[in-house]
């Protein structure tokens, strides 16, 4: 009987974890399909935008996005410039018997600078990307092919504010912390909110307010998302995963491995990432839950987009 006991106790585990051990042996097959480029906004259902809909009750909406411009702190070589520009107008007073003048503006940068949403083709694992594509096979310098920013649908969801900051009785939480899974519950469990399938995830660790202080500080490192968290909240089943810091991920790293959230989150789960989100007001006034809209600019083939999306109480 004991031997009996062990060998169905086995069994047991073996079916709990079996479709977890799937997935990480074998990340480049997505569920959705072999042809699916949006990854985990499949979660979004109608039904799903009704229910976060229902989460407006004072109508007060709040900004996500930080401002952006040349002297804005992003991970080298990446940098941003704006030039305003009056076309056709030097030296006359207008253009037409109406004299019409008008601006027009040039950005020249990356676009993965500020306030950003990054695609499901911006981070792989060996140059194979989200769904087992390879580099080769999608990428161009002329755009993506495939998982390019207007493949993804607009992300109105509900949405979830972990205030960590506040968790770890702090204005700004020490760079190299991590969140993980007893974080991220003992976090949710204090505010009185459940995380569930189909939310988008948003951490306050008030690293953003750094910015124009201690830019040296806010990129040498960060607090952020752990491996474990990562896994905890894509177990669930979230659409996105967003910090107010510059990579969403704890920075030094856990290990000797680069990014491996990044490569987590996009190439393994289609779990899309919202870096430098504007959570101070929120926080602020203890808005843990919202309805959140993003509607990304569809940069045909872009690897990511500077976003600013909305949070409505």
């Amino acid at each position: 009987m004991r031997n009996s006991s062990i060998y169905w106790g086995a069994i047991a585990l073996l079916c709990t974890f079996a479709p977890a051990m799937a997935q990480e042996a074998d990340w480049t097959k997505s569920k959705w399909g072999p042809a699916d480029e949006i990854g985990a906004a499949n979660y979004i259902t109608p039904e799903l935008v009704v229910k976060a809909a229902q989460l407006v009750k004072t109508g007060k909406t709040y900004p996500l996005g930080i401002e952006t411009n040349s002297k804005t702190p992003a991970f080298p070589p990446r940098g941003f410039k704006l030039m305003v520009v009056q076309p056709g107008q030097a030296g006359i007073e207008g253009l037409g018997p109406n004299k019409a003048t008008y601006n027009d503006d040039i950005i020249e940068g990356w676009v993965g600078v500020g306030s950003q949403l990054d695609g499901l083709g911006h981070l792989g694992i060996g140059h194979v990307y989200y769904n087992g594509n390879k580099l080769a096979d999608f990428a161009d310098p002329n755009g993506l092919k495939k998982l390019g920013i207007e493949k993804v649908p607009p992300l109105v969801a509900r949405g979830v504010l972990l205030d960590m900051a506040a968790m770890n009785n702090t204005d700004v939480v020490k760079e190299g912390t991590a969140f993980n899974r007893a974080e991220i519950e003992a976090a949710a469990k204090k505010q009185g909110v459940e995380i569930r399938q189909g939310d988008v995830v948003l951490f306050h660790t008030g690293w953003t307010s750094l910015i124009g202080k201690d830019d040296k500080r806010y990129s040498a490192g960060e607090p952020g998302i752990g491996l474990d968290g990562a896994k905890y909240l894509t177990d669930i089943g979230v659409v996105a995963v967003g910090s107010d810091s510059s990579a969403l991920e704890v920075m030094p790293f856990e290990t000797k491995d680069l990014f491996p959230v990044h490569q987590h989150l996009l190439a393994k789960t289609g779990t899309y990432i919202l870096e430098n989100m504007n959570t101070e007001q929120l926080a602020k006034d203890k808005a843990y839950e919202f309805l959140f809209v993003l509607g990304q600019p569809r940069v045909t083939g872009a690897v990511q987009a500077i976003i600013n999306p909305v949070a409505i109480r």
